[in-house]
């Protein structure tokens, strides 16, 4: 636009990123009781937070609690992905087990994680019989939910255990990319507390290369609720 190469004004070599940086949509689902969480082309979100950390996990880990996701550090997990990628849950499903999570799934999930040599329990669909996982999620006995629904052709099923963890405040993971953040953010969050800075406090420290000096206190994921 100015008739000039980036190179004439210095601009041309990659600029140094000392920090992760992490940014997430937010998302009303809150506000539309029945709507379902599945995203489509359309924009959806409210607006963006970012989390900032020294590393990848834990810049994920802060921006999901901005978005007041909560990343669980133990519990149940309840895990029900689409027939694609079962394969490929599997070693998610290993790392969290190894963990020390407790995981649970519907019948075709929990058939391929035994298959592997997982161990997991099985629970009911909503159409099956009760207790069913719906029913465990109202009961306050998930911790975090992994669905990966396939598309807009997604069972019934899928869109209630959506609905109810909406409602009743669990996380609910919809693709496996996101699946493999959230353990390096349980990684993270497992050595100790979450450090919070400004923008203006990250430019003054950038030199140390390190966030936590430029800090003032930490605070608690359990205190935020």
């Amino acid at each position: 636009m100015v008739g000039s190469k980036l190179s004439c004004f210095g601009l041309a070599r990659e600029l140094p990123v000392r920090h992760s940086f992490v940014k997430s949509p937010v998302f009303p689902f809150q506000k539309f009781p029945g709507a379902d969480t599945i995203l489509g082309p359309e924009m959806k979100s409210t607006g963006e937070v970012m989390g900032v950390a020294d590393s990848f996990g834990l810049a994920f880990a802060k921006a999901q609690l901005a978005t007041r996701n909560r990343i669980p550090t133990s519990g149940r997990i309840f895990i029900s992905v689409n027939d694609h990628d079962k394969p490929l849950a599997v070693p998610i499903a290993r790392e969290l087990a190894e963990m020390g999570f407790k995981l649970v799934a519907t019948l075709g999930t929990s058939q391929a994680l035994r298959a592997a040599g997982i161990p997991v329990e099985r629970v009911f669909k909503v159409t099956e019989r009760r207790p069913s996982i719906v029913d465990l999620v109202k009961s306050a006995a998930i911790d975090l939910i992994i669905n990966t629904p396939l598309g807009r052709s997604s069972r019934q099923d899928d869109r209630l255990i959506r609905r109810a963890a909406i409602q009743h405040g669990v996380t609910c993971i919809t693709t496996l990319s996101a699946a493999g953040a959230v353990i390096a953010g349980i990684r993270e969050l497992r050595k100790g507390q979450v450090w919070v800075a400004s923008l203006q406090e990250l430019h003054q420290n950038g030199s140390t290369g390190n966030l936590r000096p430029a800090l003032g206190a930490p605070f608690s994921l359990k205190a935020d609720g």
